[in-house]
This record gives C-alpha cells, structure tokens and sequence, in this order.
C-alpha cells in the first residue's frame, strides 16, 4: 500500500478551495481511495462554503475568490 499526497478543488459559489488528502494506492479493487476522513474533509469544506463560512472553510483548505473576467 502506497500513500501520496494530492489536492482536490473544491468550488462554490465565489470560492474555491484546495484541499490535500492523501490518495491510497493498493493492488486491489478500486485503487486509488481516499479515507473515511479525507472524504468528509472535502465535504466539510464544501458545507463551509455553501454556508459562507470562509473561516471554518479556511482551517481546513486554502481558501480564493473567484473573479470574472471581463471581454
């Protein structure tokens, strides 16, 4: 079993978060996973999110504002 870190974008809204988990690589079935954990990490910072809670969000992810560009 191999473990590499890895970030995964989260977007809602006007925001956008990084969030590291750890991807876990095995020689079976659905490789790679993430854990229980890291799995309700990304949901936690997508509750935050949705609920404009930038300072729970950031404790757990790099947190950015989204701007349009105008044409």
């Amino acid at each position: 079993m191999k473990k590499r870190i890895h970030t995964k974008l989260v977007h809602e809204g006007q925001y956008i978060a990084e969030v590291d988990i750890e991807l876990i690589d095995t020689d079976e079935g659905w490789s790679p996973y993430l854990s229980l954990d890291d799995a309700q990490k990304l949901d936690d910072v997508r509750d935050a999110l949705k609920r404009g809670d930038i300072k729970a969000a950031t404790h757990l992810a790099r947190v950015y504002t989204l701007t349009p560009v105008a044409m």
